[in-house]
C-alpha cells in the first residue's frame, strides 16, 4: 500500500510501504493482552521487608518452655517482638513472577496498533530532518502547522540528533526511535509520527 509522506514546507509525496504493518489484521484481543502484560512488568516492586527467616540474630529460645507463667516463645525474631521479622509484609521485586512476552505477540500487536492509526488517520510521515532546529518556538510552529499534538515521535537516528533539543520540553510529545516504544506507548498517544527511514526500520523489524 502507500501512504503520503510529508515535507516541513508542506508538500507531499508517497511511499509504498508493506501491508504486514501498515494494514495489517486489528486484533484487539491481542492487543489488550501485550497491554496487560507491559503494564505488570512496568510497575515496580521494590518494597521488601525481612521475614522472620531474614532478621539477622540469635535463634535460641528466650526462655524456658515451662515454669514461667507466661507464653510460650521461641526466638525474639517472631514477628510478635519488636525487631523481629515482618508478617505478610512485601516480598520484593524477585517475588513476582514476571509476565513472559514473546516476539511474535508483541510484533502482531505493533503491527495491529499501527494498522489501526493509519485506518483513523492518525499515523503522519515525514521526509528525514536534514537540516537542525534548534530552538523550541520553531519546532512548536511546525507542530503546529501540522496539527501534532498528544503525539509519539519516532524518529531514525539521523532526525533525532537535528530536532531533540527542540522538541523534547514540548507537553504531551513523547520523541524516541525504534527501540525504546512499546505498544502502551503507541496506545497512550493519539497520533503516531513518523520519518522515512524510521518507516524502513519499522518495516525490518516488525515484519
Amino acid at each position: 500500500m502507500k501512504i503520503e509522506t510529508y515535507k516541513l514546507d508542506g508538500k507531499k509525496s508517497t511511499i509504498e510501504v508493506t501491508d504486514k504493518v501498515f494494514s495489517a489484521k486489528i486484533n484487539k484481543k491481542l492487543v489488550n493482552s501485550v497491554l496487560y502484560k507491559t503494564n505488570a512488568n512496568y510497575k515496580g516492586r521494590h518494597a521488601k521487608t525481612k521475614q522472620q527467616n531474614e532478621v539477622s540474630g540469635p535463634t535460641s529460645k528466650i526462655y524456658a518452655q515451662k515454669g514461667t507463667g507466661g507464653a510460650r516463645h521461641a526466638s525474639r525474631k517472631a514477628p510478635i517482638f519488636v525487631g523481629g521479622g515482618i508478617a505478610h509484609g512485601p516480598k520484593g521485586e524477585l517475588a513476582y513472577k514476571k509476565r513472559k512476552l514473546n516476539k511474535s505477540e508483541k510484533r502482531q500487536s505493533i503491527a495491529s496498533i499501527v494498522s489501526e492509526k493509519v485506518k483513523e488517520k492518525n499515523l503522519l510521515v515525514f521526509s528525514d530532518f536534514n537540516t537542525e532546529i534548534k530552538k523550541t518556538k520553531e519546532m512548536s510552529i511546525i507542530l503546529k502547522k501540522f496539527e501534532i499534538s498528544n503525539s509519539i515521535i519516532i524518529l531514525d537516528k539521523n532526525s533525532k540528533d537535528k530536532i531533540e533539543k527542540s522538541i523534547r520540553n514540548i507537553p504531551n510529545i513523547k520523541v524516541t526511535d525504534i527501540n525504546h516504544f512499546s505498544a502502551f506507548d503507541l496506545v497512550k498517544f493519539k497520533k503516531i509520527v513518523l520519518t522515512e527511514s524510521s518507516v524502513k526500520e519499522l518495516e525490518k523489524r516488525y515484519s
